[in-house]
């Protein structure tokens, strides 16, 4: 049976410490889709041009390029993920008007309402993509205290080395979502958040975001070329863009 998309009307924060800090919170607009699903309000739509949309092409593989949930099963069958019995979702912020920019994505496997492995889909504003696989020894359940460990090896910001891991923590149940990352390189290190209820997508709720946060991911490129120059003024170093890992998935 198809499941009718959940939106996750959010906040995600991000708290920068060590010897230069930042910290900002933003509202932001998320679906929970069946990536297998065309259901949905009148002005959501899967793989063709609406208000809001997801596109398979954006998901699952190169940008642009993507093949969507079949990726998504490919990843978590090669890591040893029994697909049967095994529900798949995709957490991501929709395009508004065709246009699309996603920091992270998830691909959420689970079993009955219990998580049991995610695919963190990195991407920055160069271009760039890489994704995270997280689960526990032999996929067990994710408690929301469980923290999953990947090291960091994709450049995100300018302004962070390509060192240290993630500690990723997954509370995600029928009513709610909150996801923490916690990247740590010695003294230095961001916390990111994102945090919201679920509740079943609808054209109202579109509206309402549009209204919210006009120009939907094109507002989230301005706010992080905003907090971008913040740093720089802050005195923080720029790092040139390396060469993305040749594999695409950790």
């Amino acid at each position: 049976m198809s499941h009718w998309p959940d939106h996750i009307a959010g906040q995600t924060t991000h708290a920068r410490h060590g010897q230069i800090s930042n910290a900002f919170r933003y509202g932001v607009d998320y679906v929970l889709i069946d990536p297998r699903s065309s259901h949905g309000p009148l002005l959501f739509s899967r793989n063709r041009f609406n208000l809001a949309s997801v596109r398979d092409r954006n998901h699952g593989g190169r940008p642009g390029k993507g093949s969507g949930v079949a990726w998504a099963e490919s990843v978590f069958a090669n890591a040893g993920l029994s697909l049967e019995g095994t529900t798949i979702r995709l957490l991501t912020q929709p395009g508004y008007l065709g246009h699309v920019f996603n920091p992270v994505s998830f691909w959420l496997a689970f079993r009955g309402d219990r998580l049991h492995a995610v695919v963190a889909e990195v991407n920055n504003t160069f271009g760039d993509r890489h994704s995270y696989l997280c689960h526990k020894p032999d996929f067990t359940a994710i408690a929301a205290s469980d923290r999953l460990v990947a090291q960091k090896v994709f450049h995100v910001s300018p302004f962070q080395e390509i060192a240290g891991d993630y500690r990723f923590n997954f509370d995600i149940t029928p009513r709610r979502i909150a996801i923490r990352i916690d990247h740590r390189n010695g003294k230095e290190g961001v916390i990111a958040t994102l945090t919201g209820p679920r509740r079943p997508l609808t054209n109202r709720a579109l509206l309402l975001a549009s209204l919210r946060r006009p120009a939907g991911t094109m507002r989230t490129v301005a706010l992080i070329y905003w907090q971008a120059l913040k740093l720089k003024l802050k005195g923080a170093t720029y790092r040139p863009r390396p060469t993305p890992p040749e594999h695409e998935i950790s």
